[in-house]
């Protein structure tokens, strides 16, 4: 009786160590195209590949489809979250060699049908979806046959996996650091965002509450967008209305844009950042090392969202389990303290 090839006869012929093979195999580690393509020859050529096939346990994430909505795509300085997720995410696929199908929806919103189709029509093995959440996308997604992602979005109806930072312990420790500075009265600078933004409106509260301290009335700021010019027209505002800016001797600012219009209203009228009063953002975008001051923010992961969603992806192929509970991962945010925070006069 001719003996089963096994796994160590695979590695002895890609000549890769056996941890090599299994995570070759396994889509569990990231692997230069050339060592993983080694590894997939030499399992085909010695019957083990389809062997594995056919037991329905072999990770094959080749095709890819990548739907983007419109405002999200890199067209300029102002989305350089979804330019790092991005980049983060094609560095990643060209290192494991995935093919890449981008898709591009013409409003804001993705449609859900026509992702499917197209992923049909390319043999996609997986689908990521950045930035786009809504819960009619979700529903037709989620009956796909084949695995789907959310990057920088949530599911609270656990249907798909997502990957997300954790936006809410994010600005936690962000106010943390304030109030531990002897900051009480904190503005916030938000806009209406999807849940990820509002994540971080529950992180902001949670911090008063953790020490025991009122989440002060009136101290929420509304822009109208996520632009810098939308932060810098909601301060000016409040300015014209209030000097005193309803007491604040701290802003916290929803995203890292915002904290820059913010930054330019404050110099504008003269008001010194961090002397008169401190500004925290979020997101840690390039732009904000260079402001005046530069900008203390927490730092989001975002290129490697992209691999973790990989993984997820793979995951669920080798698993091929249809009652397979949703995922939702978060990846860890820290705070980078630069030039605009300072205790309270």
């Amino acid at each position: 009786m001719e003996r089963k090839v096994n796994l160590k006869d695979v590695a002895r012929d890609a000549e890769v160590s056996l941890s090599t093979a299994s995570h070759a195999l396994n889509g569990t580690a990231p692997l230069t195209i050339e060592v993983r393509e080694r590894v997939l020859n030499s399992a085909k050529r010695l019957g083990y590949l389809e062997r594995r096939r056919k037991r329905a346990t072999i990770a094959a994430l080749r095709v890819l489809l990548l739907a983007i909505p419109d405002d999200a795509a890199p067209q300029s300085d102002l989305n350089l979250v979804s330019w790092t997720i991005l980049n983060g995410l094609r560095k990643e696929c060209e290192r494991r060699g995935i093919r890449t199908v981008p898709f591009v929806s013409t409003g804001r919103r993705i449609d859900g049908n026509q992702v499917r189709q197209i992923a049909l029509s390319e043999r996609a093995d997986g689908i990521v979806i950045l930035n786009d959440d809504q819960p009619d996308l979700i529903r037709s997604l989620a009956s796909a046959d084949m695995p789907v992602v959310i990057i920088n979005g949530e599911d609270p109806a656990m249907l798909v996996d997502t990957v997300t930072p954790e936006n809410r312990f994010g600005a936690r420790l962000g106010i943390d650091h304030l109030l531990a500075l002897g900051h009480r009265r904190i503005l916030h600078l938000t806009w209406k965002g999807r849940t990820t933004i509002q994540r971080r409106y529950d992180g902001f509260s949670d911090a008063f509450l953790a020490a025991q301290l009122p989440v002060l009335e009136g101290m929420i700021l509304e822009a109208e967008g996520y632009e810098p010019r939308h932060g810098e027209a909601a301060i000016n505002a409040l300015l014209d209305q209030d000097p005193e800016m309803r007491g604040a001797t701290a802003i916290f600012c929803a995203a890292d844009n915002l904290a820059l219009g913010c930054l330019k209203a404050l110099a504008d009228r003269d008001i010194r950042v961090p002397e008169a009063i401190s500004v925290l953002g979020f997101d840690d975008i390039v732009r904000g090392e260079f402001s005046r001051p530069p900008l203390s923010t927490i730092s989001v992961p975002a290129d490697r969202l992209g691999a973790a969603a990989l993984s997820l992806i793979e995951q669920r192929l080798i698993a091929n389990d249809p009652h397979r509970p949703a995922h939702r991962l978060e990846l860890g945010c820290h705070l980078v303290l630069r030039g605009s925070i300072a205790p309270p006069r």
